[in-house]
């Protein structure tokens, strides 16, 4: 019995794999990643924004010491590390403990964004202890040398495992996870992360390293610590960057040969909603989108629009394409697959455009107008209105399935949530959407999250009557500016 009520607190099967529980607190359900955000930010966003509106967690940038650019101060220079010590542009050690402290005490949890299947290529810069030899793969802050690394190759073939695993990715110096002081260091690298009161890791590059090295570090892990909030024995939650497509198998290799390590990214899921929405597909055909598609499994899947990788090479849906942005994000979180990370971002024009800074390269903290909304170079789209009320939407319907499925033949859809919430999206070019349907939700009046909020017993924007018989005339015009409509039980009058 309590295995059942851990699987209903945590929203999806947990099939007994440890790895996949991200301890969220009970009624919440979806995380997100600040990108590049400062430890003292992200800890203040913690308990003014993000656990007042529901947020479950935070995945944070990498905790460890990294190169520096010097033309420009990349995003990517976070993920060229040079030591484990826990000091990067976002703060030092003292500042991430005092961020997961803090975000632990209000039930958000912190997932760290970890690099260990490199170290830096290029730009290396750091503390005089710190510093790396190329020349001689020296990065004495570790430490490891030329005898901790795979032999030089490049990825030639992406269909060859070998290649992929032992090769360099981009360049950069391949560890050799299968060496046993480089094990020993990743574990001490993570363990400490655990000490200080995270509650799992995004692992990045993860398909470029052979499981079997990684079932031996992690069973090397702690389990979490008490002292923040968590049960006894519990294991660090772990999402694997794994990047396949539609074939069984891809690159030279399954990705059902980590889902024992914990969840995988679901490019494929980011890709085809994007695709749906941008009027490449039907809205229609959503009716059994991820498993029903070939996706993953859900419990093995973690499922975004775009993330800091994508976002930036044009071919998904991002925080530029507005209206439509909105109304896939509100799919990914009204529909009951996968572990949902949503996307917060900085403003970029070039693919290598770093976080706002001030003129000596620090990282500026977002700043926020009257309504909330980030300036100053910052976008936030966890704090626009028709996405954090959708966070609130997902954690109200938890537990229920799909039902009363409608579309139009086209791009016309309509879903409840259970008897607990229900969406309807307009993507019918110049149509409006005029249809009775089934909400399955009882009789009253219900305030459109889309439009506005429920502020005391009166509604912000639109409202929507629902009958006895749980039915509803539904007007969603099409040029409205958020493109779906969206009732639950908390949004009830």
């Amino acid at each position: 019995m309590k295995l059942l009520v851990a699987i209903l607190l945590i929203g999806f099967s947990y099939s007994g794999n440890a790895y996949i529980n991200p301890h969220w607190r009970a009624g919440r359900s979806a995380m997100v990643h600040l990108m590049d955000w400062r430890w003292p930010d992200i800890a203040a966003e913690c308990e003014n924004f993000l656990a007042p509106n529901g947020f479950a967690g935070v995945q944070v940038s990498p905790a460890n010491e990294h190169n520096v650019f010097d033309d420009g101060r990349s995003w990517m220079e976070r993920y060229g590390p040079i030591s484990y010590i826990l000091t990067t542009r976002s703060g030092n050690e003292a500042a991430f403990a005092d961020m997961t402290r803090r975000c632990n005490a209000v039930g958000v949890r912190i997932y760290v964004d970890v690099v260990f299947n490199h170290m830096t290529g290029s730009g290396d810069t750091g503390s005089a202890g710190s510093r790396a030899n190329l020349a001689t793969r020296d990065y004495p802050a570790v430490p490891y040398s030329a005898e901790h690394f795979n032999p030089s190759c490049n990825i030639n073939n992406w269909n060859n495992g070998w290649e992929i695993r032992n090769c360099e990715l981009l360049g950069l110096p391949d560890l050799n996870q299968g060496h046993e002081w480089v094990r020993s260091k990743i574990v001490d690298f993570l363990n400490h992360l655990i000490d200080l009161g995270v509650a799992g890791f995004r692992v990045d590059a993860m398909k470029h390293m052979w499981p079997g090295d990684l079932e031996v570090i992690w069973g090397r892990l702690k389990n979490l610590n008490t002292n923040y909030g968590f049960a006894p024995n519990l294991r660090p939650f772990v999402v694997g960057e794994v990047i396949a497509g539609f074939s069984v198998a891809n690159d030279g290799f399954l990705a059902s040969e980590y889902f024992h390590l914990g969840t995988v990214t679901e490019f494929r899921f980011s890709e085809q909603i994007s695709r749906a929405f941008s009027g490449g597909d039907l809205l229609k055909w959503l009716g059994n989108f991820g498993e029903g598609w070939g996706f993953w499994p859900s419990q093995y899947a973690l499922t975004f629009i775009d993330n800091h990788d994508n976002q930036r090479d044009g071919h998904v849906l991002t925080y530029k394409n507005g209206r439509l942005y909105k109304m896939a994000t509100a799919f990914h979180l009204a529909w009951p697959y996968g572990v949902p990370r949503l996307m917060s971002s900085f403003e970029f024009v070039q693919r290598d455009t770093g976080p706002p800074r001030d003129a000596v390269g620090n990282i500026v903290a977002p700043t926020f107008d009257s309504n909330g909304q980030c300036n100053n170079g910052w976008v936030c789209e966890h704090r626009w209105p028709q996405i954090y009320r959708m966070v609130q939407f997902r954690n109200a319907v938890q537990g229920t399935s799909v039902n009363n499925w409608w579309d139009n033949g086209g791009n016309q859809i309509a879903f409840s949530r259970g008897n607990r919430g229900f969406i309807v999206f307009n993507g019918q070019f110049g149509v409006n959407l005029s249809q009775s349907l089934q909400t399955g939700l009882p009789a009253g009046t219900y305030c459109d999250i889309a439009m506005g909020a429920k502020v005391g017993n009166t509604c912000t924007g639109a409202s929507v009557v629902v009958g006895s018989n749980g039915m509803a005339s539904i007007f969603l015009s099409a040029s409205v500016a958020e493109g779906f409509l969206a009732i639950h039980a908390e949004s009830k009058l």
